[in-house]
């Protein structure tokens, strides 16, 4: 997968994703974090309105690949499926806050949803939040501890304790994609 060409695999270190309201009522998360985890509007805008004029996405890698067997299982996929992958850092100048992980299925990018493979530097959020129509599952909410594969590539500088993350299905005209992000030292106080 990638810009690169790089494949990575995933599935080996499965994430413990749990609804939203049940993570956060316990005291695992950091306060600070709870509100930007629970956000059930656009992200990106309230990313963008924490750093007014400076907020950017960098893409990281995207193309085709093979989803981790519970993001697969999530998005009701076949096992070894490939789907198209895109990883981005958004950032505040040029300082990462947020590592997101996007897969999309081969039916969703047909029709509606070609623009996706199209993206660029543009945060997919502004476009999730301003399609009509564009459903949204329940949030829910992992740690990605330090030596997992994504950690290092959400955190590459090392030194991270377990990052915070969160994800959701989102389904255009019916068509679903998962969308998982992660929120860096940086954004998160570490």
């Amino acid at each position: 997968m990638g810009a690169s060409g790089r494949r990575r695999a995933f599935g080996a270190a499965a994430l413990r994703w749990r609804p939203a309201a049940a993570a956060l009522a316990g005291g695992a998360v950091p306060a600070a974090l709870r509100p930007w985890l629970a956000e059930r509007g656009s992200l990106t805008a309230r990313l963008a309105a924490a750093c007014p004029g400076r907020l950017r996405v960098a893409v990281l890698a995207e193309g085709w690949g093979v989803p981790a067997a519970e993001e697969a299982r999530r998005l009701e996929l076949r096992r070894g499926a490939r789907a198209w992958v895109r990883h981005v850092h958004l950032l505040c100048g040029r300082t990462p806050w947020l590592f997101a992980r996007t897969v999309v299925p081969a039916a969703t990018l047909r029709g509606a949803g070609a623009g996706l493979r199209r993206l660029g530097e543009r945060p997919l959020g502004e476009l999730l939040h301003r399609s009509p129509g564009v459903g949204r599952s329940a949030l829910e909410v992992a740690p990605l501890p330090a030596g997992h594969p994504l950690h290092r590539l959400a955190w590459p500088r090392g030194g991270a304790a377990a990052i915070w993350g969160r994800r959701s299905v989102y389904t255009m005209r019916g068509r679903a994609l998962l969308v998982s992000e992660f929120f860096l030292p940086p954004l998160a106080g570490g």
